[in-house]
């Protein structure tokens, strides 16, 4: 794998040419001189050149493609984020969906009692659904994605979902995973607001030897690009002829894993396979031929020899941390001190982990295997491991496997076909399309287990355990084929590539009865008669107020690791039930990063709310009376800054993280802080836009402090004065001042570049107050 160090021409779809001074040169004489509109071929012509760009001018409802302004084609969500999409909506005036809007149950499809039973959001969906013109699939039917690639991708569309592996780039559909308020903007016809995106190539050339899955591809380029940020919020656009050497299951797999890049969409081109794909799906309207012009320029480029691609596991605690199987096995001692060592940073030395009690006699023993959701779910990752456990057994010790056919119409498939039955009699459990794996509320491990998996993310507590109750489980990401080959060698650690299993092409037969006879769909007709069904847990969003003049902060966490995942922030499996009540949810904020947080914040929260009840005329306690510490710093900050009183600041809480925000696009990690009084994070980076954009549309102040010493401390108490004026005014640096016994010493921040509707809602509080009618 090669990743180039500036940008690259790509001519007539095959021939790579570097950026250089005579580059452009050596392009003419291959493309010819002219550009597709018949004007002169330059650098900024190719780069129009790139089928990303062509999607995104389609969809750009601006005069610039500098600062597009995009509108969608369609939405889809799922049950763990459409209620709090939908309830804000409805503050912000909606009255009917105005694109096709898809709403899936497969996060909160077991229907357990937490927060509440998860089937009351499910019949508040299908009423919403009603109501307002969508579309409700029930649960067990699909995982969203897959119902999102077999019912709603077309060529040249775009989509937008409320979950971080919305990616349909292999179906030639831009789709974009967003924290919910982005698409509440788009049911309010609004638009999504961001700077042309850089666009970085894939070049793909050779075809995969045999027992390389999708899962082994993505890891590979995963562990190039996650780490330099190479994509980081740029488009991947997949090119070269090796891209016809895979199927539309292969590319689909490598796509949906793209968003572990920290990317921000991808597309594919498309070819006759991908004809066939829409064909099956009785969908051929939506195929076009998609490719890049004769001389197009891109960013940066990533050339991938597939047939150098060998099986690859992704060890805890992330995608990136990515080696062959062949490396670790032979590398076992070396490796398994490495991931402790790495596990010691992420889990804070809260438990005791290790991995070197799986090896046994120079073998390493896994205990879990599971194949499921948006990655690994799909009809032909589940027939090859079919195939290669063919003649074997799991055994009877601890190793286990579950299966979760990523869609019904798949599943019905694999039964027709005998897949089913063959890896059932293996001692496989199959079970129905499901997320649950992919975040923690299904097949949790036994503590210290150590669980391999063909899903999407191996983060902390993803699989389910619970770190503030002593138990802790880990996962590796591998691709299916090689997930099947451990099965059937009875947990031993196997490359799918060294087991002489002849992995077969199974035809695909779409039974569209499935989705006729269950699915409602409202073919975009509203019906306001319908009224929204409401369970006891589902709440309203708590009041929010607007942006004060001046703003006295406390920090209440404080986070040094590399990288914090919205994981961290809010705890995804244990709290899916409490995700349609704001104030229950928020309970969970940061338990398992800084369970102290929660109280600390509400503590400060108490001062607000007092303030909050002065200016309504109520008689009650002081705002400097609630907090301990707060009468003397509201003291200090007044012997420099006279002026402020009860009616022009507000008092709130941050959190500092290195790198917040990188994985899930739960608007909830955002908004459970804004709940507890959150005013802002301090962050020396944003992981990914989606958090950011989440901070944003809460009404928080994404600021950004160079990295360096902290001039704070966990604790301590912050004063940002003018804070108001000078998100009005756009300045770029914000003066800040730490309270110390001393008095109050000054630090500069930053919020980075905002758009003028970003800092109107800011302002406003929050994109509901923005919206507000």
């Amino acid at each position: 794998m090669k990743l180039y160090e500036g940008g690259v021409y790509l001519v007539n779809g095959t021939e790579l040419i570097p950026d250089s001074a005579d580059a452009l040169d050596m392009v003419k004489n291959k493309a010819g001189d002219r550009a597709a509109d018949g004007s002169a071929l330059t650098r900024e012509k190719a780069k129009e050149a790139t089928i990303a760009y062509g999607i995104l001018k389609e969809h750009n409802t601006s005069d610039s493609m500098d600062k597009l302004k995009i509108k969608f084609d369609k939405l889809t969500s799922h049950d763990i984020t459409f209620v709090g999409i939908i309830q804000t909506a409805r503050a912000s005036g909606l009255t009917k969906f105005p694109v096709p809007y898809v709403l899936t149950n497969c996060h909160n499809s077991l229907c357990a009692v937490g927060g509440t039973i998860n089937e009351d959001d499910h019949m508040y969906g299908l009423s919403c659904a009603k109501r307002y013109g969508g579309v409700y699939v029930p649960p067990h039917q699909a995982v969203i994605h897959q119902f999102a690639r077999e019912m709603l991708a077309g060529c040249g569309k775009m989509i937008l979902g409320s979950d971080s592996h919305t990616r349909y780039g292999a179906l030639g559909t831009m789709a974009v995973g967003e924290g919910g308020p982005e698409l509440v903007k788009q049911l309010l016809g609004q638009t999504y607001d961001i700077n042309m995106p850089g666009v970085v190539g894939v070049y793909l050339t050779g075809e995969p030897v045999r027992g390389v899955g999708p899962q082994d591809v993505a890891l590979a380029i995963i562990g190039e690009v996650f780490g330099n940020g190479y994509v980081k919020n740029k488009v991947m656009e997949f090119v070269g002829p090796g891209v016809s050497s895979l199927s539309p299951d292969f590319r689909i797999g490598i796509d949906v894993m793209t968003t572990e890049t920290t990317c921000l969409s991808s597309i594919w081109r498309t070819d006759d396979q991908i004809r066939e794909f829409l064909d099956i799906h009785g969908r051929s309207e939506d195929f076009a031929e998609l490719n890049p012009g004769q001389a197009a320029y891109y960013d940066g480029m990533i050339e991938i020899d597939l047939s150098e691609i060998r099986p690859m596991i992704a060890m805890p605690f992330h995608p990136s941390n990515t080696y062959t199987i062949e490396e670790l096995n032979a590398n076992l001692s070396d490796i398994l001190e490495d991931v402790e060592r790495r596990a010691a940073v992420s889990l804070d030395g809260a438990v005791d982990f290790t991995l070197k009690n799986k090896v046994r006699n120079g073998r390493f023993y896994v205990d879990q295997g599971i194949i499921a959701g948006c990655a690994g779910g799909g009809f032909e990752n589940i027939c090859a491991a079919a195939d290669i456990m063919k003649g074997s057994n799991i055994g009877s010790d601890e190793f286990t496997l579950s299966v979760y056919p990523a869609s019904m119409p798949v599943y019905m498939e694999l039964i027709r076909n005998g897949c089913a039955a063959a890896l059932m009699e293996t001692g496989a459990v199959l079970k129905t399309a499901f997320c649950g794996p992919c975040f923690g509320a299904g097949d949790t491990p036994a503590n210290n287990a150590f669980s391999i998996r063909h899903s999407t993310r191996n983060f902390p507590n993803r699989e389910g355990s619970k770190l503030q109750n002593g138990q802790i489980a880990s996962v590796a990401l591998m691709d299916a084929r090689s997930i099947a080959a451990t099965a059937a060698n009875k947990g031993v650690l196997t490359a799918a590539t060294d087991v002489p299993a002849e992995i077969g092409k199974y035809r695909y037969h779409f039974d569209a009865n499935i989705y006729a006879n269950r699915v409602f769909d409202s073919h975009g007709v509203a019906d306001e008669s319908v009224e929204v069904v409401f369970g006891p847990n589902i709440k309203d969003w708590p009041k929010m107020v607007p942006l004060t003049e001046h703003l006295v902060l406390r920090v209440v966490s404080e986070i040094h690791d590399p990288v914090t995942t919205t994981d961290e922030l809010i705890p995804s499996g244990e709290t899916s039930s409490y995700r349609s009540n704001p104030l229950g949810l928020a309970e969970f904020t940061l338990s398992r990063k800084d369970p102290e947080y929660v109280g600390r914040a509400k503590e400060v929260q108490k001062a607000e709310k007092a303030r909050e009840a002065l200016l309504a005329g109520e008689e009650g306690i002081k705002p400097c009376q609630t907090v301990p510490g707060l009468h003397d710093v509201m003291g200090k900050i007044k012997e420099h800054f006279p002026g402020v009183n009860h009616t022009n600041f507000g008092i709130g809480s941050t959190i500092f993280a290195v790198k917040p925000g990188d994985g899930s696009a739960r608007e909830q990690a955002a908004s459970c802080q804004k709940v507890l009084g959150g005013w802002a994070n301090i962050a020396n980076e944003y992981a990914t836009k989606r958090y950011r954009s989440n901070l944003i549309n809460w009404g928080m102040l994404p600021f950004i402090i160079k990295e360096g010493g902290l001039p704070f401390a966990n604790l301590d108490w912050l004063f940002i004065p003018d804070i108001r004026k000078a998100v009005e005014e756009k300045r770029e640096e914000i003066p800040a001042y730490v309270v110390k016994d001393d008095g109050l010493h000054e630090f500069m921040l930053a919020l980075g570049e905002l758009t003028d509707e970003e800092r109107q809602i800011i302002l406003k509080g929050c994109l509901i107050n923005y919206n507000r009618v």
